[in-house]
């Protein structure tokens, strides 16, 4: 079975949105330095071209996570596969993820963040599936409200494929 990519919005649409979401952070953290933090592998696209916009002091930092269990659905559970190398203690830190769907993962990760000690904590994604929502997480800056449709691009991919798609684009599989 072969796939195609569909565009779901284009390589302008989202440069013009991370500009709008750069302008907003720099003005909410006017005077203050704030450190991203990029849940990978998805999420670095986006953050990359996030800080390039944020005109307020930036650090960036790293971490790698998966949910782990033999089932299909998330137990909520996070393993950390790359910890952050800093300490997060006393920064304005924001999340920085490609996707929010389920909420499950991201309520846990952002659980354990707060717990150390960070001065604020807010959550930034390029896409937000509400209709997938299974735990309310507040999204605190939203690239785009998608349906519930497969993407990929910007970060997002299907089996390690079309992650640099310069635009988001939906997976159709032909017959």
């Amino acid at each position: 079975m072969a796939e195609h990519i569909r565009v779901l919005l284009s390589e302008e649409e989202v440069d013009r949105r991370i500009q709008e979401i750069g302008e907003q952070i720099s003005r909410d953290y006017a005077g203050k330095k704030v450190h991203l933090v990029c849940v990978l592998k998805g999420g670095s696209f986006f953050m990359c071209e996030l800080a390039k916009r944020i005109t307020v002091p930036v650090s960036l930092d790293f971490m790698s996570v998966s949910s782990y269990g033999s089932d299909t659905k998330s137990s909520g559970v996070v393993k950390i596969v790359k910890d952050l190398d800093e300490s997060l203690k006393d920064k304005d830190v924001i999340v920085v993820e490609d996707i929010v769907d389920s909420g499950r993962t991201l309520s846990y990760l952002l659980e354990m963040l707060r717990d150390r000690g960070p001065a604020s904590l807010r959550l930034c994604t390029l896409l937000d599936k509400p209709d997938r929502r299974v735990i309310d997480v507040n999204v605190d800056y939203t690239g785009f409200q998608i349906p519930d449709e497969f993407v990929v691009g910007y970060g997002l991919d299907y089996d390690q494929m079309y992650r640099n798609l310069p635009y988001i684009g939906v997976v159709e599989f032909d017959n």
